[in-house]
């Protein structure tokens, strides 16, 4: 695959989140040997793989308001909580309508 071919949203990712990519591909998304091979329970892969998912879809976004999406991933890393993100993003669409 070419550089300029692949998707933004793989572009972004840490090199932690690549490879638990990688790992849940070969163990065929089977989030129970995922736990196994992490040493974690089944519930925080699953909360894993829901950040991670979260992670990419805010990527996908992120051309359409690069801000929010900021600011929504700094919510999904646990940087800031979700009600102060919400309080932010709010903001800011108020100021852009004015």
């Amino acid at each position: 695959m070419e550089i300029d071919k692949i998707p933004q949203w793989i572009l972004t990712l840490e090199q932690e989140d690549a490879t638990f990519l990688k790992n849940f591909a070969l163990k065929s998304g089977s989030l129970k040997e995922i736990a196994n091979l992490y040493e974690v329970s089944y519930p925080t892969v699953r909360l894993r793989l829901d950040k991670l998912i979260q992670k990419i879809e805010m990527s996908d976004q992120q051309e359409e308001e690069p801000f929010q999406t900021f600011i929504k991933g700094l919510a999904v890393d646990s940087r800031i909580d979700l009600e102060t993100a919400k309080i932010i993003i709010e903001k800011y669409k108020k100021d852009k309508e004015k």
